[in-house]
């Protein structure tokens, strides 16, 4: 099982359509984007209404790449993160563009709930915030 975080907390993935992989298939619901992907190479035509962007390690932060890029390109659907984000990177995938970030049952547990709604207000602590006054 895995666990939603979003703004508001932990919750259940309420997502019910299956994700497909990249490249198989233009005109899915659901798009399954690795890591290592191009964001040019990914459609954005009317009928996908989520982009699941893998982090296969916390280190690894070609996603938040990805998630801009797509923002950029106009995507308005549903961005989410899987895999391997912190609870301290939250606040930067959210300003990547992200909604929500899906992680395992597992890392759940070992960065609570409290820990990723610590960053949840997002917006008021960037350095731009605080630059602004």
């Amino acid at each position: 099982m895995t666990v939603l975080v979003t703004d508001t907390g932990f919750a259940p993935d309420d997502w019910a359509l299956a994700f497909t992989p990249l490249g198989t298939a233009n005109d899915a619901p659901a798009l399954d984007v690795p890591s290592d992907a191009q964001p040019g190479d990914i459609p954005l035509c009317g009928a996908v209404q989520m982009i699941r962007i893998d982090f296969p390690s916390s280190a690894d932060g070609r996603g938040f790449t990805i998630a801009r890029q797509l923002r950029l390109r106009g995507y308005t659907g549903r961005l989410r993160a899987r895999g391997h984000v912190l609870s301290d990177q939250y606040a930067m995938a959210r300003r990547a563009g992200f909604d929500e970030v899906e992680i395992s049952e597992a890392h759940a547990a070992r960065q609570p709930q409290s820990e990723w709604q610590f960053r949840a207000n997002w917006t008021a602590h960037d350095y731009q915030a605080r630059l602004r006054g």
